[in-house]
């Protein structure tokens, strides 16, 4: 009967850190992606910036001027 003789990590490779420290980052920007798009006020911007411009001008709205008006309470522009 022949066996086989393996090295079980003789092949293995060190993970490589710039893609480790990529991946962390990564993750952190997912969660930030996912924290922006359950804000309302980004919900806002984007339910007003998905209106036609008549729409927006029947509330008194430029599109350009959605942005300012959604966080008009925390920014005095």
């Amino acid at each position: 009967m022949a066996t086989a003789f393996v090295e079980p990590h003789a092949h293995a490779e060190a993970p490589n850190r710039g893609n480790v420290i990529g991946e962390i980052f990564k993750t952190i920007g997912r969660g930030l992606v996912r924290i922006a798009e359950s804000n309302r006020k980004i919900q806002e911007v984007e339910r007003l910036q998905a209106m036609s411009d008549e729409q927006l001008a029947n509330r008194g709205l430029k599109r350009d001027e959605i942005v300012h008006y959604v966080f008009r309470d925390m920014f005095y522009l």
